[in-house]
């Protein structure tokens, strides 16, 4: 490492040109790369998935709503019913290959290497990892659907931040990395996501007798986010040959979206509590401008059905990202 950074510090005073400067780090990219993914698909190079992702940020955030403007939303329950079912499906089957590729058996939760070998367990990590990749592009499609349905307030910079992050940390998984230490994320995040999306889709399905659960929803990502902290911190203590930069990468990844989501959880459920109450003291079950009356206390159901509103297969919550 601290001859990389010499070579680093060496081209910044160099009269090279940038583009030959580029060639050179990629080259000495390339010799750390995994030899075994040489010529796959979407592999030789990141800039296939950088087109992908900013196509991606292009449609949602200017073409879509401008096609949209004059549209009334689209009608596509059905379509969201089935993709969350396979996002289900896809999640479980990955948490399963997950478990028979190492973290059933042998691999250590104080610190795993990767193994590079020819081995059918390592093969299958590999392949394992390169589908994870594949199921995070296919995620563009939460983001998609907002657009279609107009629901703009979902598509926060929450959730921009980690749809447009995932594809590159999958595909730097799959180059350089694919297995050991760094895949315990993986395999909570797949876990997560079989819940997750098995929630949206009763919410899509709008059995809103089954939703009740969104709070410890929002809960289990937090704790998501706290265990791949403390499991990437355990690499930095104990050398096993696991690469301390992804590790550090992984400490840095896992703290930002604490932050992020402990915010929306102060404002998405303490804040509002604290309106609620204001709103049972104060109002006297009235709604204001006179609207209706609304027995004391019924006010907090209220205002619950109103922000997680499920109609018309909505998936409406704010803590979708993960």
């Amino acid at each position: 490492m601290t001859g990389f950074v010499k070579v680093a510090i060496d081209d910044y005073y160099s009269d090279s040109n940038w583009t030959s400067i580029m060639n050179k780090y990629w080259m000495l990219a390339e010799r750390v790369s995994d030899p075994r993914v040489q010529g796959w698909f979407l592999f030789e190079s990141p800039i296939p998935t950088l087109v992908m992702v900013l196509l991606y940020l292009a449609f949602v955030l200017v073409v879509g709503p401008m096609w949209m403007a004059n549209r009334k939303p689209m009608k596509i329950k059905k379509v969201i019913v089935y993709y969350n079912a396979a996002q289900v499906l896809l999640s479980s089957y990955m948490f399963y290959e997950h478990l028979m590729s190492g973290w059933w058996y042998d691999y250590s939760l104080a610190c795993q290497p990767v193994d590079y070998s020819h081995s059918e367990k390592a093969k299958r990590m590999l392949h394992l990892c390169w589908v994870y990749y594949f199921s995070k592009l296919s995620e563009f499609a939460d983001t998609v659907f907002f657009v279609l349905r107009k629901k703009k307030s979902q598509i926060t910079w929450l959730h921009l931040y980690h749809h447009s992050l995932t594809p590159f940390e999958a595909w730097l998984l799959v180059k350089f990395i694919a297995g050991g230490h760094g895949t315990f994320s993986n395999i909570i995040n797949n876990l997560v996501h079989v819940i997750m999306y098995g929630y949206y889709m009763l919410s899509a399905l709008e059995w809103k007798n089954y939703l009740w659960w969104k709070r410890w929803l929002t809960t289990l990502q937090l704790m998501q986010f706290f265990l791949v902290l403390i499991h990437s911190i355990s690499a930095l203590v104990y050398d096993c040959g696991y690469p301390k930069i992804i590790a550090s990468g992984l400490i840095l990844h896992s703290s930002i979206f604490i932050v992020l989501f402990t915010n929306f959880y102060v404002n998405a459920y303490h804040k509002r509590k604290l309106k609620v109450d204001a709103c049972n003291n104060n109002t006297n079950g009235f709604v204001p401008n006179g609207i209706k009356h609304v027995p004391n206390g019924k006010i907090n159901e209220l205002i619950e059905n109103k922000t997680t509103d499920v109609r018309n297969g909505s998936q409406s919550d704010k803590e979708k990202v993960q």
